[in-house]
């Protein structure tokens, strides 16, 4: 199995290279970069371009889950078999790649949890505590962290839990999609390493998260 790890970047030029190396030195060669419209001069193309990857541009920004479908659906016509989502800014380690593979053998979907210890923001706690609850009420998928971007799937699983969010919703639907289709899944817990004293999804964006949830539950 050699899966093709899908990065989306935005404004990445300080971690994305590094990360890209990280990932080769694990022995993964097909490593695809979506630049979602940064605006650093080219300068996390150029990173990821000289780091060894193939990298996509969108021309403007369109959101986190715009890029991994472009990345995903790029992959899948280069024959693809499997896929491994991460993100860009060095938080997800690469390490994990080989426990991820591994996990893909039996089942059509692995999601990566993140141990919620003081390292973890507490309003990202407290946040991503009450989705999980709500997704495994709606949805009966039963996961520590249903935010955590560092995911594996198969080809045929992508299919069918393709999603259609452009924003951080994408993590949500894909449970959803998961549920609906049910696809084997597994739970890996996996260390988070935080360069940032908060990025990643405000209050606004659980609201919106919650209800796109609601509304993908009722719609079915």
């Amino acid at each position: 199995m050699n899966p093709f790890i899908i990065i989306p970047a935005f404004n990445e030029e300080k971690h994305i290279g590094h990360v890209i190396r990280r990932i080769k030195a694990q022995g993964f060669s097909n490593i695809i970069v979506v630049d979602d419209g940064s605006q650093d001069k080219g300068g996390c193309v150029k990173a990821a371009e000289d780091a060894g990857a193939v990298v996509l541009r969108h021309a403007i920004n369109l959101g986190k889950g715009c890029a991994l479908r472009t990345g995903c659906d790029f992959a899948l016509r280069q024959g693809a078999t499997h896929f491994i989502l991460m993100d860009a800014d060095g938080q997800h380690d690469p390490k994990e790649l080989l426990r991820f593979t591994n996990a893909l053998k039996t089942h059509d979907i692995v999601f990566g949890s993140r141990r919620y210890d003081r390292k973890m923001p507490f309003i990202m706690r407290f946040g991503n505590t009450f989705i999980n609850s709500v997704a495994e009420t709606l949805f009966g998928i039963s996961l520590k962290d249903t935010q955590s971007g560092f995911r594996a799937m198969s080809a045929n699983a992508y299919r069918k839990v393709r999603w259609n969010a452009s924003d951080y919703s994408v993590e949500s639907e894909m449970i959803a999609n998961a549920s609906a289709h049910q696809l084997r899944y597994k739970e890996l817990m996996i260390e988070n390493i935080y360069r940032e004293k908060y990025k990643g999804t405000t209050i606004f964006d659980g609201i919106k998260i919650v209800s796109n949830m609601l509304w993908w539950k009722l719609a079915r």
